[in-house]
């Protein structure tokens, strides 16, 4: 799938994002002790925020990109963090994926016509941030010029498919989150650590992508 052309990959993604999806299962072998040690409610409840992201496929010299996000550092739950492009639901969204293609639009840049959504993975309960997230993937036919707002965006990492598909780009480690301590498997991409809900929705895309006919 790494040399597919746009419409063989769009055509291999919207086919599987359509089928049963990976789920839970998939998510969970990029989970932290934390999350796997049950020591958290992992349940909505009447807090609970709704958001979207948006995981965008494009190409760059012939190969298949997606884009991360740094966070700033700042005094929050994810500061620093690597994250897709995406933030809360409004009440002028009229969708999940209206949220998505507008907070991609207002963190990167990228046009929201420009995108055609092919499906959604499973939403994921970030616990941290009590935020029920929704993830959505697409797909451009060109490369976009990225824009980052400074306010959301410290980095953009564009992240070559063969990279995501590499099983040597995923370990684990002791990460230290706002002096706790935790262990936690990521991937390393473009010399970020990738881990927590963001990694657990790549692990969940890797498999919808390896999954055969």
């Amino acid at each position: 799938m790494i040399q597919y052309t746009y419409s063989q990959l769009a055509d291999h993604l919207h086919e599987r994002l359509t089928d049963v999806l990976p789920g839970e299962a998939a998510q969970q072998k990029m989970a932290s002790s934390l999350r796997n040690a049950g020591q958290l409610n992992f349940k909505t409840d009447g807090k609970t925020r709704q958001g979207a992201v948006c995981i965008l496929f494009y190409q760059k010299q012939d190969i298949w990109h997606l884009p991360l996000i740094v966070r700033p550092e700042y005094d929050g739950t994810h500061s620093g963090q690597v994250a897709f492009p995406g933030g809360k639901v409004e009440e002028t969204d009229p969708t999940y994926v209206a949220t998505a293609l507008r907070e991609m639009h207002e963190e990167i840049g990228v046009p929201t016509d420009s995108v055609q959504i092919l499906g959604a993975l499973t939403p994921l309960l970030v616990i941290a941030s009590n935020f029920m997230v929704h993830p959505f993937v697409g797909i451009t036919s060109e490369a976009p010029v990225f824009i980052p707002d400074s306010r959301e965006v410290a980095k953009i990492i564009e992240v070559p498919l063969p990279d995501l598909l590499d099983d040597n780009r995923r370990s684990a480690k002791e990460i230290q989150v706002r002096g706790f301590s935790l262990w936690a498997p990521y991937f390393d991409l473009e010399g970020q650590t990738v881990w927590g809900a963001t990694a657990m929705m790549l692990s969940e895309l890797i498999e919808v992508l390896k999954k055969s006919t």
